[in-house]
């Protein structure tokens, strides 16, 4: 049985008039259906609706499940809270989120470890950074000190801001968190000048760059401070191994594809990360990585974080020879 997506196409961008900014998918929730998938010796791999999947939805149509005789489902969230309750409840055995949310679930209880870097073994694999609108005058992070930014709280676009902000001189205790958890939200609020600047992730600031805004400083130079990673149920990690080891064949002979040929793969990119139709022909496709663990030089520096915002309530260790986390 190959790989199957449940997808329910929505309007990520509330109150935008004119632009669907992001369109999602969403498996509904727990479902009988996602709950039995999930048994033992079937994958069932949650997202979001992201480029960071890319050879997945690639291995799919290409029939690469099928040619490795592995089952599984691939299930697009609409939210990442949706995707973190699916992972918790068992509904989907593995899933593309970050490192901050994997500590955080980890820590709360949901016994997950880490298992490749889908983007980020590069500053240059995936994008967030800190956009203004097109009437703004700021032309450098300095000029932000002490200035509201739009970002979510605990989550990896903020730690990518205070790391930027960090990376320009401006101390602690100037930057400053102006809460808009919705990307939506925090786009319109920047594009409009409602606020000075936010935190966005590549497609929005692709969007954005379009749209006559700014991207003052992003993370694809300098120190390599972001990462996307494939994680797995712990139970799924011991029962399943032989089946996640083929997931990763398939990862690599995907991205493999992908990277010989990027454009041949857009129409799968648009349809699955759904770019807005402004940036659809001409958003970069990123170059993907064979399946490598997440080291602790990524992983230390945003534990150490999470902890100093309070975001840990204890300290974590990863050991990166497993992909695990102990307390």
């Amino acid at each position: 049985m190959g790989a199957n997506v449940t997808r329910r196409a929505f309007f990520g961008i509330a109150g935008l008039t004119g632009a669907a900014l992001i369109a999602g998918c969403s498996n509904g929730g727990a479902s009988s259906s996602s709950a039995s998938s999930a048994a033992a010796g079937k994958l069932t791999i949650g997202t979001l609706a992201t480029e960071d999947l890319l050879p997945l939805w690639v291995a799919q149509e290409e029939g690469l499940f099928e040619k490795a005789g592995l089952s599984a489902d691939i299930v697009t969230f609409q939210s990442a809270s949706e995707l973190i309750s699916g992972v918790s409840s068992g509904d989907v055995n593995m899933a593309m989120t970050d490192i901050m949310v994997t500590a955080s679930m980890f820590a709360g209880g949901t016994d997950v470890q880490m298992e490749w870097v889908t983007l980020g073994t590069t500053p240059q694999q995936g994008r967030f950074g800190i956009m203004v609108g097109p009437n703004s005058n700021v032309k450098d992070l300095t000029e932000l000190a002490g200035v509201p930014i739009g970002v979510g709280s605990n989550t990896i676009l903020e730690y990518v801001m205070d790391k930027l902000m960090e990376g320009a001189g401006v101390p602690d205790d100037k930057i400053v968190v102006e809460e808009l958890q919705k990307l939506p939200v925090r786009y319109q609020a920047m594009e409009s000048g409602q606020v000075a600047a936010a935190a966005l992730p590549g497609s929005l600031l692709a969007l954005g760059e379009a749209s006559g805004c700014r991207t003052v400083a992003d993370d694809t130079k300098g120190d390599n401070i972001s990462q996307s990673v494939m994680i797995a149920r712990a139970e799924t990690a011991a029962n399943s191994s032989a089946e996640i080891e083929k997931l990763k064949g398939i990862w690599n002979e995907a991205a493999a594809m992908v990277n010989a040929n990027p454009e041949a793969y857009r129409p799968t990119l648009v349809a699955n990360a759904n770019l807005s139709d402004v940036v659809a022909g001409t958003y970069p496709i990123s170059e993907y990585p064979q399946c490598e663990m997440p080291t602790n030089a990524m992983v230390d520096p945003v534990l150490t974080w999470m902890q100093g915002k309070g975001y840990l309530t204890k300290p974590l260790t990863y050991d990166q020879s497993t992909g695990k986390f102990s307390a």
